[in-house]
Protein backbone atom coordinates (compact mmCIF):
# COMPACT_ATOMS: atom_id res chain seq x y z
CA UNK A 1 0.00 0.00 0.00
CA UNK A 2 1.30 3.46 -0.94
CA UNK A 3 -0.29 6.58 0.55
CA UNK A 4 -0.90 9.90 -1.23
CA UNK A 5 1.16 11.62 1.49
CA UNK A 6 4.25 9.92 2.86
CA UNK A 7 6.63 10.89 5.62
CA UNK A 8 9.91 12.66 4.92
CA UNK A 9 12.74 11.80 7.31
CA UNK A 10 15.90 13.73 7.98
CA UNK A 11 18.63 12.79 10.45
CA UNK A 12 19.98 15.48 12.76
CA UNK A 13 23.66 14.52 12.96
CA UNK A 14 25.60 17.42 14.43
CA UNK A 15 26.01 16.78 17.21
CA UNK A 16 25.43 13.13 16.40
CA UNK A 17 23.14 13.09 19.43
CA UNK A 18 21.61 16.15 21.07
CA UNK A 19 21.58 14.30 24.39
CA UNK A 20 24.51 15.23 26.61
CA UNK A 21 24.63 11.72 28.09
CA UNK A 22 24.81 10.01 24.68
CA UNK A 23 28.56 9.42 24.61
CA UNK A 24 28.41 7.64 27.99
CA UNK A 25 25.66 5.15 27.10
CA UNK A 26 26.73 1.47 27.13
CA UNK A 27 27.90 0.46 23.66
CA UNK A 28 28.02 4.05 22.35
CA UNK A 29 30.93 5.41 20.36
CA UNK A 30 32.32 8.15 22.64
CA UNK A 31 34.08 9.80 19.70
CA UNK A 32 31.17 9.50 17.23
CA UNK A 33 30.95 13.28 16.78
CA UNK A 34 34.50 13.55 15.48
CA UNK A 35 35.33 10.25 13.80
CA UNK A 36 35.03 10.13 10.00
CA UNK A 37 34.88 6.34 9.86
CA UNK A 38 31.95 6.25 12.28
CA UNK A 39 30.11 9.06 10.47
CA UNK A 40 30.63 7.34 7.12
CA UNK A 41 29.05 4.16 8.49
CA UNK A 42 26.11 6.11 9.92
CA UNK A 43 25.28 8.03 6.74
CA UNK A 44 25.47 4.84 4.68
CA UNK A 45 23.06 3.17 7.12
CA UNK A 46 20.69 6.12 6.75
CA UNK A 47 20.95 6.01 2.96
CA UNK A 48 20.20 2.27 2.93
CA UNK A 49 17.07 3.11 4.96
CA UNK A 50 16.13 5.74 2.29
CA UNK A 51 16.31 8.80 4.55
CA UNK A 52 15.73 12.08 2.75
CA UNK A 53 18.71 13.89 4.21
CA UNK A 54 21.65 14.05 6.62
CA UNK A 55 21.44 17.33 8.55
CA UNK A 56 24.53 19.13 9.86
CA UNK A 57 23.95 21.87 12.41
CA UNK A 58 26.90 24.09 13.24
CA UNK A 59 28.34 26.31 15.96
CA UNK A 60 30.91 29.03 15.33
CA UNK A 61 32.08 29.10 18.94
CA UNK A 62 32.74 26.64 21.73
CA UNK A 63 29.73 26.64 24.05
CA UNK A 64 29.94 29.34 26.70
CA UNK A 65 30.27 27.10 29.75
CA UNK A 66 32.52 26.97 32.78
CA UNK A 67 35.22 24.39 32.22
CA UNK A 68 33.67 22.06 34.82
CA UNK A 69 30.58 21.81 32.62
CA UNK A 70 32.31 22.02 29.23
CA UNK A 71 34.61 19.11 30.03
CA UNK A 72 31.52 16.85 30.15
CA UNK A 73 30.29 17.81 26.66
CA UNK A 74 30.80 15.56 23.64
CA UNK A 75 30.05 18.52 21.34
CA UNK A 76 33.05 20.68 22.21
CA UNK A 77 34.60 19.81 18.82
CA UNK A 78 33.17 18.78 15.48
CA UNK A 79 33.93 18.85 11.77
CA UNK A 80 33.24 21.94 9.68
CA UNK A 81 30.04 21.05 7.77
CA UNK A 82 31.11 21.74 4.16
CA UNK A 83 34.34 19.81 4.53
CA UNK A 84 32.59 16.82 6.06
CA UNK A 85 29.64 16.78 3.64
CA UNK A 86 31.96 17.06 0.64
CA UNK A 87 33.77 13.95 1.90
CA UNK A 88 30.49 12.13 2.57
CA UNK A 89 29.22 13.01 -0.91
CA UNK A 90 31.95 10.72 -2.25
CA UNK A 91 30.71 7.68 -0.28
CA UNK A 92 26.97 8.11 -0.87
CA UNK A 93 24.74 8.39 -3.92
CA UNK A 94 21.23 9.60 -3.03
CA UNK A 95 20.85 10.94 0.51
CA UNK A 96 20.55 14.73 0.80
CA UNK A 97 23.31 16.76 2.46
CA UNK A 98 22.15 19.73 4.56
CA UNK A 99 24.72 22.17 5.93
CA UNK A 100 24.13 25.08 8.28
CA UNK A 101 25.68 28.40 7.31
CA UNK A 102 25.26 31.73 9.08
CA UNK A 103 24.00 34.92 7.44
CA UNK A 104 25.39 36.92 10.36
CA UNK A 105 29.01 35.75 10.32
CA UNK A 106 29.66 34.92 6.68
CA UNK A 107 29.41 36.65 3.30
CA UNK A 108 26.90 35.89 0.52
CA UNK A 109 29.51 35.16 -2.15
CA UNK A 110 31.21 32.57 0.08
CA UNK A 111 27.90 30.84 0.87
CA UNK A 112 26.71 30.85 -2.74
CA UNK A 113 29.98 29.39 -4.01
CA UNK A 114 30.29 26.69 -1.33
CA UNK A 115 26.74 25.42 -1.74
CA UNK A 116 26.93 25.49 -5.52
CA UNK A 117 30.13 23.47 -5.28
CA UNK A 118 28.56 20.94 -2.89
CA UNK A 119 25.54 20.60 -5.18
CA UNK A 120 27.79 19.82 -8.15
CA UNK A 121 30.03 17.46 -6.15
CA UNK A 122 27.00 15.52 -4.89
CA UNK A 123 25.10 15.56 -8.22
CA UNK A 124 22.24 17.61 -6.80
CA UNK A 125 21.92 16.73 -3.11
CA UNK A 126 22.86 19.96 -1.30
CA UNK A 127 20.71 22.10 1.00
CA UNK A 128 21.43 25.32 2.89
CA UNK A 129 20.10 25.67 6.44
CA UNK A 130 19.85 29.45 6.88
CA UNK A 131 20.65 30.55 10.43
CA UNK A 132 21.13 34.00 11.93
CA UNK A 133 23.32 32.68 14.81
CA UNK A 134 21.77 33.29 18.21
CA UNK A 135 24.87 32.60 20.33
CA UNK A 136 26.28 35.98 21.48
CA UNK A 137 29.69 34.41 22.14
CA UNK A 138 30.19 33.94 18.40
CA UNK A 139 30.78 37.65 17.85
CA UNK A 140 34.09 37.44 19.75
CA UNK A 141 35.44 35.06 17.11
CA UNK A 142 34.67 37.52 14.31
CA UNK A 143 36.22 40.76 15.51
CA UNK A 144 33.19 42.22 17.29
CA UNK A 145 32.35 42.74 20.94
CA UNK A 146 28.67 43.38 20.20
CA UNK A 147 26.28 40.67 18.93
CA UNK A 148 23.90 41.91 16.23
CA UNK A 149 20.34 42.50 17.53
CA UNK A 150 17.66 39.88 16.78
CA UNK A 151 15.63 42.05 14.36
CA UNK A 152 18.76 43.24 12.57
CA UNK A 153 19.96 39.65 12.10
CA UNK A 154 16.73 38.72 10.34
CA UNK A 155 16.76 41.83 8.13
CA UNK A 156 20.28 40.94 7.00
CA UNK A 157 19.25 37.29 6.47
CA UNK A 158 16.44 38.27 4.08
CA UNK A 159 18.76 40.39 1.96
CA UNK A 160 21.45 37.69 2.18
CA UNK A 161 19.02 35.11 0.73
CA UNK A 162 18.18 37.37 -2.22
CA UNK A 163 21.86 37.79 -3.01
CA UNK A 164 22.79 34.11 -2.72
CA UNK A 165 19.92 32.93 -4.90
CA UNK A 166 20.70 35.71 -7.37
CA UNK A 167 24.32 34.55 -7.56
CA UNK A 168 23.16 30.97 -8.19
CA UNK A 169 21.32 32.37 -11.21
CA UNK A 170 24.46 34.07 -12.59
CA UNK A 171 24.67 31.60 -15.47
CA UNK A 172 21.96 30.15 -17.68
CA UNK A 173 21.77 26.37 -17.47
CA UNK A 174 23.07 26.12 -21.05
CA UNK A 175 25.69 28.90 -20.81
CA UNK A 176 28.71 26.61 -21.18
CA UNK A 177 28.78 25.64 -24.85
CA UNK A 178 32.40 24.40 -24.83
CA UNK A 179 32.68 24.62 -28.63
CA UNK A 180 36.16 23.22 -29.24
CA UNK A 181 36.18 23.99 -32.98
CA UNK A 182 35.13 27.64 -32.56
CA UNK A 183 37.16 28.11 -29.39
CA UNK A 184 34.16 29.39 -27.42
CA UNK A 185 33.82 28.10 -23.87
CA UNK A 186 30.68 29.97 -22.79
CA UNK A 187 28.04 32.25 -24.30
CA UNK A 188 28.46 35.79 -22.88
CA UNK A 189 24.76 36.48 -23.50
CA UNK A 190 23.98 33.87 -20.86
CA UNK A 191 25.95 35.47 -18.05
CA UNK A 192 24.34 37.92 -15.62
CA UNK A 193 26.23 40.28 -13.29
CA UNK A 194 24.17 40.84 -10.12
CA UNK A 195 25.43 44.28 -9.01
CA UNK A 196 23.49 44.15 -5.73
CA UNK A 197 23.65 47.23 -3.51
CA UNK A 198 21.33 47.00 -0.53
CA UNK A 199 20.75 48.13 3.03
CA UNK A 200 23.42 45.88 4.56
CA UNK A 201 25.29 44.23 1.72
CA UNK A 202 26.94 44.97 -1.60
CA UNK A 203 27.90 42.17 -4.01
CA UNK A 204 28.83 42.52 -7.66
CA UNK A 205 28.97 38.93 -8.92
CA UNK A 206 28.83 36.90 -11.06
CA UNK A 207 29.41 33.59 -9.29
CA UNK A 208 32.46 31.78 -10.66
CA UNK A 209 30.79 28.37 -10.82
CA UNK A 210 28.04 26.99 -13.04
CA UNK A 211 24.41 27.09 -11.91
CA UNK A 212 23.78 24.33 -9.33
CA UNK A 213 22.41 20.99 -10.48
CA UNK A 214 19.15 21.63 -8.60
CA UNK A 215 18.94 25.20 -9.87
CA UNK A 216 19.22 26.22 -6.24
CA UNK A 217 20.23 23.93 -3.38
CA UNK A 218 17.18 23.31 -1.18
CA UNK A 219 16.54 26.18 1.26
CA UNK A 220 16.12 25.09 4.90
CA UNK A 221 15.12 27.28 7.84
CA UNK A 222 14.70 26.60 11.56
CA UNK A 223 13.57 29.84 13.20
CA UNK A 224 10.27 29.77 15.10
CA UNK A 225 10.09 33.40 16.28
CA UNK A 226 7.83 35.85 14.44
CA UNK A 227 10.66 37.04 12.12
CA UNK A 228 11.81 33.43 11.70
CA UNK A 229 8.36 32.26 10.64
CA UNK A 230 7.99 35.06 8.13
CA UNK A 231 11.47 34.40 6.70
CA UNK A 232 10.55 30.71 6.36
CA UNK A 233 7.24 31.49 4.65
CA UNK A 234 9.01 33.74 2.15
CA UNK A 235 12.08 31.65 1.43
CA UNK A 236 12.17 28.12 2.90
CA UNK A 237 11.47 24.81 1.19
CA UNK A 238 12.11 22.74 4.32
CA UNK A 239 11.60 23.75 7.95
CA UNK A 240 13.44 22.08 10.80
CA UNK A 241 10.79 22.78 13.43
CA UNK A 242 10.85 22.67 17.23
CA UNK A 243 7.45 21.81 18.69
CA UNK A 244 6.68 19.49 21.59
CA UNK A 245 3.05 18.44 21.05
CA UNK A 246 0.75 17.63 18.16
CA UNK A 247 -1.39 20.65 19.01
CA UNK A 248 1.67 22.92 18.81
CA UNK A 249 2.68 21.25 15.57
CA UNK A 250 -0.73 21.78 13.99
CA UNK A 251 -0.76 25.47 14.92
CA UNK A 252 2.75 25.99 13.57
CA UNK A 253 1.99 24.03 10.38
CA UNK A 254 -1.21 25.98 9.71
CA UNK A 255 0.49 29.32 10.43
CA UNK A 256 3.36 28.75 8.01
CA UNK A 257 1.07 27.48 5.25
CA UNK A 258 -1.26 30.47 5.77
CA UNK A 259 1.65 32.89 5.48
CA UNK A 260 2.79 31.21 2.26
CA UNK A 261 -0.69 31.44 0.76
CA UNK A 262 -0.90 35.13 1.71
CA UNK A 263 2.24 36.00 -0.28
CA UNK A 264 1.36 33.81 -3.26
CA UNK A 265 3.63 30.84 -2.61
CA UNK A 266 2.38 27.29 -3.17
CA UNK A 267 2.12 25.73 0.32
CA UNK A 268 3.11 22.34 -1.12
CA UNK A 269 6.53 23.79 -1.98
CA UNK A 270 7.60 23.63 1.66
CA UNK A 271 7.93 20.59 3.94
CA UNK A 272 7.78 20.93 7.73
CA UNK A 273 9.86 18.44 9.71
CA UNK A 274 9.92 19.01 13.49
CA UNK A 275 12.80 17.59 15.50
CA UNK A 276 11.88 14.29 17.14
CA UNK A 277 14.01 12.47 19.69
CA UNK A 278 13.41 8.73 19.37
CA UNK A 279 14.12 5.76 21.65
CA UNK A 280 13.07 2.35 20.34
CA UNK A 281 12.53 -0.74 22.49
CA UNK A 282 11.19 -4.26 22.05
CA UNK A 283 8.44 -3.16 24.46
CA UNK A 284 7.28 0.26 25.67
CA UNK A 285 8.72 -0.52 29.10
CA UNK A 286 12.05 -1.42 27.53
CA UNK A 287 12.14 1.88 25.63
CA UNK A 288 11.27 3.88 28.75
CA UNK A 289 14.02 2.09 30.69
CA UNK A 290 16.54 2.99 27.99
CA UNK A 291 15.48 6.64 28.12
CA UNK A 292 15.63 6.70 31.93
CA UNK A 293 19.14 5.24 31.95
CA UNK A 294 20.26 7.71 29.29
CA UNK A 295 18.86 10.65 31.26
CA UNK A 296 20.63 9.44 34.39
CA UNK A 297 23.97 9.97 32.61
CA UNK A 298 23.48 13.76 32.42
CA UNK A 299 25.65 15.42 35.05
CA UNK A 300 24.07 18.39 36.85
CA UNK A 301 27.06 20.59 35.93
CA UNK A 302 26.29 19.94 32.29
CA UNK A 303 22.53 20.21 32.59
CA UNK A 304 22.54 23.54 34.43
CA UNK A 305 24.84 25.09 31.83
CA UNK A 306 22.68 23.73 29.00
CA UNK A 307 19.72 25.37 30.70
CA UNK A 308 21.58 28.66 31.10
CA UNK A 309 22.49 28.61 27.40
CA UNK A 310 18.90 27.88 26.39
CA UNK A 311 17.68 30.78 28.55
CA UNK A 312 20.64 33.05 27.71
CA UNK A 313 20.76 33.75 31.45
CA UNK A 314 22.93 32.24 34.17
CA UNK A 315 20.63 30.34 36.55
CA UNK A 316 23.39 28.32 38.24
CA UNK A 317 23.23 30.48 41.36
CA UNK A 318 19.55 29.83 42.05
CA UNK A 319 18.23 27.14 44.39
CA UNK A 320 18.27 23.88 42.36
CA UNK A 321 15.10 22.75 44.09
CA UNK A 322 13.26 26.04 43.65
CA UNK A 323 11.13 27.21 40.72
CA UNK A 324 12.53 29.26 37.87
CA UNK A 325 12.25 32.96 38.75
CA UNK A 326 11.41 35.70 36.27
CA UNK A 327 14.34 36.29 33.93
CA UNK A 328 14.98 39.19 31.54
CA UNK A 329 14.42 39.18 27.80
CA UNK A 330 17.29 37.95 25.64
CA UNK A 331 19.03 38.82 22.38
CA UNK A 332 19.64 35.11 21.68
CA UNK A 333 17.23 32.60 20.13
CA UNK A 334 13.80 33.71 21.33
CA UNK A 335 11.86 30.61 20.36
CA UNK A 336 14.21 28.28 22.28
CA UNK A 337 14.13 30.48 25.37
CA UNK A 338 10.35 30.82 25.27
CA UNK A 339 9.85 27.04 24.99
CA UNK A 340 11.99 26.41 28.07
CA UNK A 341 10.25 29.11 30.12
CA UNK A 342 6.83 27.78 29.09
CA UNK A 343 7.85 24.25 30.09
CA UNK A 344 8.96 25.49 33.52
CA UNK A 345 5.72 27.39 34.10
CA UNK A 346 3.28 24.79 32.76
CA UNK A 347 4.77 21.84 34.66
CA UNK A 348 6.00 23.76 37.74
CA UNK A 349 9.46 22.27 37.27
CA UNK A 350 12.30 23.02 39.64
CA UNK A 351 15.56 24.29 38.24
CA UNK A 352 17.08 20.84 38.86
CA UNK A 353 14.29 19.18 36.86
CA UNK A 354 14.53 21.79 34.13
CA UNK A 355 18.31 21.33 33.94
CA UNK A 356 17.84 17.58 33.50
CA UNK A 357 15.49 18.24 30.58
CA UNK A 358 17.83 20.83 29.04
CA UNK A 359 20.69 18.34 29.15
CA UNK A 360 18.65 15.38 27.98
CA UNK A 361 16.44 17.07 25.35
CA UNK A 362 13.02 18.20 26.55
CA UNK A 363 11.28 18.53 23.18
CA UNK A 364 9.17 16.14 21.11
CA UNK A 365 10.10 12.52 21.83
CA UNK A 366 8.83 9.17 20.61
CA UNK A 367 9.66 6.50 23.17
CA UNK A 368 8.17 3.07 22.50
CA UNK A 369 8.03 0.12 20.13
CA UNK A 370 8.30 0.27 16.35
CA UNK A 371 4.51 -0.05 16.13
CA UNK A 372 3.70 2.63 18.74
CA UNK A 373 6.21 5.06 17.22
CA UNK A 374 4.78 4.44 13.74
CA UNK A 375 1.30 5.08 15.15
CA UNK A 376 2.38 8.47 16.51
CA UNK A 377 4.14 9.47 13.31
CA UNK A 378 1.12 8.47 11.24
CA UNK A 379 -1.13 10.63 13.42
CA UNK A 380 1.14 13.66 13.00
CA UNK A 381 1.10 13.20 9.22
CA UNK A 382 -2.65 12.59 8.89
CA UNK A 383 -3.61 15.44 11.20
CA UNK A 384 -1.32 17.98 9.54
CA UNK A 385 1.09 18.36 12.41
CA UNK A 386 4.05 17.80 10.08
CA UNK A 387 5.23 16.41 6.75
CA UNK A 388 7.72 14.16 8.52
CA UNK A 389 10.45 14.48 11.14
CA UNK A 390 14.08 15.37 11.60
CA UNK A 391 15.16 12.45 13.75
CA UNK A 392 17.46 12.83 16.74
CA UNK A 393 19.03 9.59 17.90
CA UNK A 394 19.68 8.92 21.61
CA UNK A 395 23.15 7.41 21.21
CA UNK A 396 25.30 6.16 18.34
CA UNK A 397 25.36 3.79 16.65
CA UNK A 398 22.75 1.80 18.59
CA UNK A 399 19.91 4.32 18.62
CA UNK A 400 20.22 4.98 14.89
CA UNK A 401 20.43 1.28 14.05
CA UNK A 402 17.39 0.50 16.23
CA UNK A 403 15.36 3.05 14.28
CA UNK A 404 16.44 1.94 10.81
CA UNK A 405 16.15 -1.76 11.70
CA UNK A 406 12.78 -1.64 13.46
CA UNK A 407 10.82 1.54 12.76
CA UNK A 408 11.61 2.17 9.09
CA UNK A 409 10.36 -1.29 7.95
CA UNK A 410 7.15 -0.72 9.95
CA UNK A 411 6.62 2.65 8.25
CA UNK A 412 7.28 1.07 4.86
CA UNK A 413 4.85 -1.77 5.57
CA UNK A 414 2.14 0.82 6.22
CA UNK A 415 2.93 2.72 3.02
CA UNK A 416 4.08 5.71 5.07
CA UNK A 417 7.67 5.83 3.83
CA UNK A 418 9.46 5.14 0.56
CA UNK A 419 11.13 1.84 -0.29
CA UNK A 420 13.15 3.47 -3.10
CA UNK A 421 14.29 7.02 -3.77
CA UNK A 422 12.14 9.00 -6.19
CA UNK A 423 15.13 10.34 -8.13
CA UNK A 424 18.77 11.36 -7.83
CA UNK A 425 18.36 14.80 -6.21
CA UNK A 426 17.17 16.05 -2.83
CA UNK A 427 14.44 18.01 -4.61
CA UNK A 428 13.22 14.72 -6.05
CA UNK A 429 13.04 13.16 -2.59
CA UNK A 430 11.08 16.10 -1.18
CA UNK A 431 8.80 16.56 -4.17
CA UNK A 432 10.03 20.11 -4.78
CA UNK A 433 10.15 21.81 -8.17
CA UNK A 434 13.39 23.09 -9.67
CA UNK A 435 13.39 26.91 -9.49
CA UNK A 436 13.47 28.89 -12.71
CA UNK A 437 16.44 31.14 -13.38
CA UNK A 438 15.16 34.67 -12.70
CA UNK A 439 17.51 36.17 -15.28
CA UNK A 440 17.22 33.51 -17.97
CA UNK A 441 13.61 32.20 -17.92
CA UNK A 442 12.94 28.99 -19.79
CA UNK A 443 11.39 29.50 -23.22
CA UNK A 444 7.81 28.30 -23.67
CA UNK A 445 7.81 24.86 -25.21
CA UNK A 446 11.53 24.39 -24.64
Amino acid sequence: MTRSRQLHLGAFMRPVSIHTGAWRYPGAWPDANFNLGHIKRMIQTLEAAKFDAFFMADHLAVLNMPIEALKRSHTATSFEPFTLLSALAMVTERIGLIATASTTYDEPFHIARRFASLDHLSAGRAAWNIVTTGNPETSHNFGSEQHLAHASRYGRAREFYDIVTGLWDSWADDAFVRDVEAGVYFDPEKLHILNHKGADLSVRGPLNIARPVQGWPVIVQAGASEPGRQLAAETAELIFGAVSTLDEGQRFYADIKRRMHAIGRDPDELKILPAAFVVVGETVEDAKAKRAHLDSLVHYDSGIRSLSIALDYDVSGFDPDGLLPEIPESNASKSGRDRMVALAREQSLTIRELAAKAGSYGGLAFVGTAASIADEMETWLDERGSDGFNMMFPWLPGGLEDFTRLVVPELQRRGLFRTEYEGPTLRDHLGLSRPDNRFFPAKTGA
